[in-house]
């Protein structure tokens, strides 16, 4: 069963960048395809953005478009969410999920059946 570690997470000012990353063991990242949520407080948790181990293609939430990137390094078993421009709205815990084992486009929370722990992301002037 895989295991998935969340970390790159703190505080920033509005207008500024982290990357998180998501590092699998237990299994090849290959076999899965990664997405990434955020849960704010007082809001439900909603999908960032994907990325399919079946097409490679990767997909945003409009309110991050342009600004996130999602990636992963197969030779680090590691995935990453490069985050720019970073808005006082993107404040969350922010997870890594992965759905497999299995070779799939990107879809709902409900498709994927492991999660990391979640790293906190402050974005704060």
């Amino acid at each position: 069963q895989v295991q998935l570690v969340e970390s790159g997470g703190g505080f920033v000012q509005p207008g500024g960048s982290l990357r998180l990353s998501c590092v699998a063991s237990g299994s090849l990242l290959d076999y899965y395809a990664i997405a990434w949520f955020r849960q704010a407080p007082g809001k439900k948790r909603e999908g960032v953005s994907c990325l399919s181990n079946k097409d490679g293609t990767k997909s945003y939430a409009d309110s991050v478009k342009g600004r996130f990137t999602v990636s992963r390094d197969l030779t680090r078993n590691t995935a990453y969410l490069e985050m720019n421009n970073l808005k006082p709205e993107d404040t969350a815990v922010y997870y890594c999920a992965a759905a497999g084992p299995g070779y799939f486009y990107c879809s709902d929370s409900d498709d994927y059946d492991y999660w990391g722990q979640g790293t906190q992301v402050t974005v704060s002037s």
